[in-house]
């Protein structure tokens, strides 16, 4: 795109809703949606448009130019622009944000009612001319091609997508470019060929050529009819003799008014700084994370908001033991002290204390330093760092005696974020935690569990509008990367200073919420007493035995190879399983198996066209899926568990996340021992490599069928009910009912096909799912799912009023009170509608045996200290706790386990909780 160089100065006329609707569907082939449910594709790129358009060309004036209701085309012809499609509802409920937009970048929107932007910017456009100034017409819309002369051009911002157009500029160098005339025969041409997008009637018959052939003949429209019945073409004689109203009716349509009551008021028109503020606030509320971002350092440079200066004033490195004891004494007057840490590596069984900030009052914090070292290199300018660091003593050491009693203190509230990291790493510095927690992390959770990210960062700049300073602008990227303890002093104490600072804040912002909420409860009595509980199941990790694991790698070694042999067979040639590209081509070109999903690459190859491939009886399908398998399982646990374990305590200790399932659920990382495959025999082995200690056996314990009872406690249905309370085999009763049997004829197939209809009614899966699970047509699964309907229709009530309830107060709650928002069921999209139905009627059911299994952790934990027990909990797997547990103590320690997790709630179902021993996982598990 050649842009000539500035003649004059420029006034850029944005056609409104063609750059929305360009917008909008750049993105129809995978909308973005917020957390809410809506469609942000239009604001998000007209956003993008709009500073694309401010950096390339630099206007000094522009101008938004919307349609302003029907105009005098209608009135001249009805039908005009009848035929076009009705704006999408998603798209017209982004008007609004997209109007927010303009007026915070502070241009103007122009409107003149009755008229069409087209009119408004032709006007403006020939005003611009006439005042000295080069016009630039921001539109795909051909029409605009009759302004160019000597100073109005046209910007066509093309689209993207894999039949993008690129951006065009059209100035009289290249105007005839498009159709072949020069710009002033550009009306007579529309009027001929007519436009279907607008329903201008022109002549039919006549098209792009033979207008050109009759313009170039003829010069302009009243020409071309004077002469039309001399016309040899029959075609165009009689089209032309016959339409010639039309025509002329046609030219008025597609002509464009340049003479408009609208004013050229170029101080209004100027192009100006915009409104930081607004923007940040707009793009946090739209989820443009990079966006908000970038408005938010603006706002702060604009508008002074908590400047760099301002907050530096209020950091302070405390470097001697008196300094830190005076701190301590002001601090403990307030009960309350929030405190961060940094450490030498993320994971804080490794790590060590380089660091730590604490703060008691807002905008203020001190820095610790115990472990720093001034090697940093100085091109990252992060301050003088050949001066000698003045470490304070280890945390241990006698001296530090006021803040370990602080920080150990039951009547002292200590906030942070992410508390449990700072838990561990503390505690392994030599100063437990022991006021009353109060983590922003969780809180965050607590009050959204859909909120995208709960990380410091993230709620900062949602939270706060501030932007905090990112590790790596600390540290350094890359190969000049270097670890904290080499980082400047005076840098080292404003990164973590304002990260605690942050913590402080954010807590002071949340504690009401949670109160307004009715979520304190939940949070004081449920999320905040479990963080130390998994600390130290963290701590504890659990042992491997890395021989089972080398056995089962050298075995899964040797089956791989097998398979990848028989797959070469029957491919007829060897080729890298791992390449997809080289599977697709066996598969589809050499195989000629049927495609049955495409990507932008080719024939998907993904799992759910392998299984139905198999299915339908293809064998190299089928055996990539179990090459696949077991790869996977090599990879991420076989081979990868022995690198993980600890060098010092022998075991693998895992991360519980706490904030991060939307149900209230805790996952695992760092490994994932949620994820240990159990379907397959293989997959279930890999559990004989975690073992007891010497002198210690490991006791399971596991919820059964806990979802069902909570389905059964929400919904009161009767038979449902009856069943958990006499102990009835709640998979053989549905059997019965759908197959039609005596409960005592149920086979073991068809107690396991009622099984999976079960658990697909509890999460809201629908006939086609059911029917690919169970391998039955469409029609057989929605019989099924209409039978347990009848059935049970205790249960039908319970979930359609979960989703009344989701659509009138935005939210569904599990027993115990947790939140989980629903914004889905707003979205005009209907898959997004459905997947929101799905989330309104589990959360309630899956948030339930989440907390359940959460309040049981407590408990137990408690009897196990009180007990005085040397048992000690490792691990929590979805419904299954997992203890190592002394020979000695094992039916005193599985007594109580078993009782503390019956109890744990109490429902209109009993709670039944199953437990296995064993020297290993696999054996506990039976």
């Amino acid at each position: 795109m050649e842009i000539p160089p500035k003649t004059r100065p420029r006034l850029f006329l944005i056609d409104a809703y063609a750059l929305i609707y360009r917008s909008y569907f750049a993105f129809i082939r995978r909308p973005l949606m917020n957390s809410r449910g809506e469609n942000t594709s239009a604001p998000f790129g007209f956003t993008n448009f709009l500073e694309q358009l401010k950096t390339d060309f630099d206007p000094e004036y522009l101008a938004v130019v919307f349609d302003a209701g029907d105009s005098f085309r209608e009135e001249i012809f009805p039908d005009y622009k009848a035929t076009r499609e009705k704006m999408p509802d998603d798209l017209r409920a982004s008007i609004p944000r997209v109007r927010a937009i303009v007026e915070g970048f502070r241009d103007p929107v122009i409107e003149l009612d009755g008229y069409e932007a087209d009119d408004v910017i032709g006007t403006l456009a020939r005003k611009a001319d006439a005042a000295g100034l080069e016009a630039v017409i921001v539109s795909g819309d051909k029409d605009f091609y009759q302004l160019v002369d000597d100073h109005v051009h046209l910007l066509n911002p093309g689209r993207g997508g894999p039949n993008g157009v690129d951006a065009d500029w059209v100035d009289l160098r290249n105007a005839d470019e498009k159709f072949g005339i020069p710009p002033s025969q550009v009306i007579d041409y529309l009027a001929l060929i007519g436009d279907s997008s607008d329903n201008v009637p022109g002549a039919p018959g006549i098209g792009p050529k033979t207008a050109v052939k009759l313009l170039q003949q003829f010069g302009d429209v009243e020409s071309i009819l004077a002469a039309a019945p001399e016309l040899k073409a029959k075609r165009s004689r009689e089209s032309l003799t016959e339409n010639a109203d039309s025509v002329r009716m046609s030219r008025e349509l597609v002509t464009i008014k340049t003479d408009l009551p609208v004013d050229l008021d170029l101080d209004r028109l100027k192009v100006g700084e915009p409104d930081f503020a607004e923007l940040r606030d707009l793009f946090l509320d739209l989820e443009f994370r990079r966006l908000a971002e970038k408005y938010t350092r603006g706002a702060l440079e604009a508008d002074a908001i908590e400047s760099a200066a301002a907050r530096e004033a209020t950091y302070r490195t405390l470097t001697s033991v008196e300094q830190v004891a005076e701190w301590v004494e002001q601090a403990r007057a307030e009960g309350r002290v929030a405190v961060g840490v940094e450490a030498s590596l993320p994971d804080p069984m490794r790590g060590r204390l380089i660091g730590m900030a604490l703060s008691a009052a807002d905008g203020n914090a001190v820095y610790l330093p115990f472990d720093h070292h001034a090697t940093a290199a100085l091109e990252l300018d992060l301050g003088d760092p050949t001066e000698p660091v003045p470490n304070l003593p280890p945390l241990s050491d006698p001296a530090m005696a006021p803040l370990r009693h602080l920080l150990a203190d039951p009547e002292v509230a200590l906030v942070g974020h992410d508390l449990k990291t700072t838990l561990l790493l503390l505690k392994r510095a030599g100063s437990p935690l022991g006021g009353g927690l109060r983590d922003a992390m969780v809180a965050s959770y607590v009050l959204d569990p859909g909120r995208r990210s709960h990380d410091l960062d993230a709620l900062a700049m949602e939270i706060l509008a501030h932007r905090t300073t990112p590790r790596d602008e600390v540290v350094g990227k890359g190969r000049q990367r270097i670890g904290f303890a080499e980082v400047a002093l005076d840098a080292a104490r404003d990164h973590a200073c304002e990260r605690v600072d942050c913590a402080w804040r954010l807590w002071s912002r949340f504690e009401p919420e949670l109160e307004e909420h009715a979520l304190l409860p939940l949070f004081d009595d449920l999320e905040m007493p479990l963080v130390p509980v998994l600390a130290r199941m963290e701590e504890r990790g659990i042992r491997v035995d890395t021989e089972v694991l080398h056995e089962m790698s050298t075995k899964l070694r040797g089956e791989l190879a097998l398979i990848e042999e028989e797959i070469y067979k029957l491919a007829g040639m060897e080729f890298n399983l791992n390449s997809t590209p080289q599977l697709r081509e066996v598969l589809f070109d050499r195989l000629e198996l049927p495609v049955l999903k495409k990507t932008k690459t080719g024939p998907s190859t993904d799992a759910s066209v392998l299984e139905e491939l198999a299915a339908d009886g293809h064998e190299v399908p089928r055996l990539m899926l179990e090459y696949r398998e077991l790869e996977k399982l090599r990879n991420t646990y076989v081979d990868a568990l022995p690198r993980l374990v600890h060098r010092t305590t022998g075991r693998i200790h895992t991360s519980f996340n706490q904030t991060v399932a939307a149900t209230g659920r805790l996952s695992s990382s760092d490994p994932n021992l949620q994820n240990i495959p159990i379907r397959t025999a293989l997959g279930r082995e890999v559990r004989k490599a975690f073992v007891a200690d010497q002198g210690f056996q490991l006791l399971g314990v596991d919820y059964s069928q806990i979802e069902l009872r909570v389905l059964a406690h929400f919904s009161g249905d009767a038979p449902l009910v009856e069943a958990f309370r006499k102990g009835i085999d709640v998979h053989r009763q549905t059997a019965a009912v759908i197959f039609d049997v005596d409960i005592e004829e149920v086979g073991a197939a068809q107690r396991a096909q009622a099984k999976t209809i079960n658990f697909a009614t509890l999460y809201g899966q629908g006939a086609f799912s059911l029917a690919r699970q169970l391998g039955i047509s469409r029609e057989m699964a929605q019989s099924f799912i209409d039978q347990y309907f009848e059935r049970f229709r205790g249960v039908r009530a319970f979930l359609d009023a979960q989703v009344e309830q989701a659509k009138e107060k935005g939210y569904v709650t599990t027993l115990l009170g947790r939140r989980r928002y629903v914004p889905e069921l707003k979205s005009r999209n209907w898959n997004v509608r459905q997947f929101g139905e799905r989330v309104a009627q589990n959360t309630p059911i899956q948030g339930t045996a989440a907390d359940m299994i959460k309040k049981a952790m407590l408990e137990v934990d408690e009897g196990l200290e009180s007990g005085g027990f040397g048992a000690r909990m490792l691990l929590q797997v979805h419904d299954e706790l997992l203890f190592e547990v002394p020979v000695e103590e094992m039916d005193s320690v599985r007594e109580l386990v078993v009782s503390r997790m019956e109890g744990a709630m109490a429902l209109e179902v009993p709670l039944v909780a199953e437990w296995g021993v064993g020297d290993s996982w696999y054996d506990a598990k039976g």
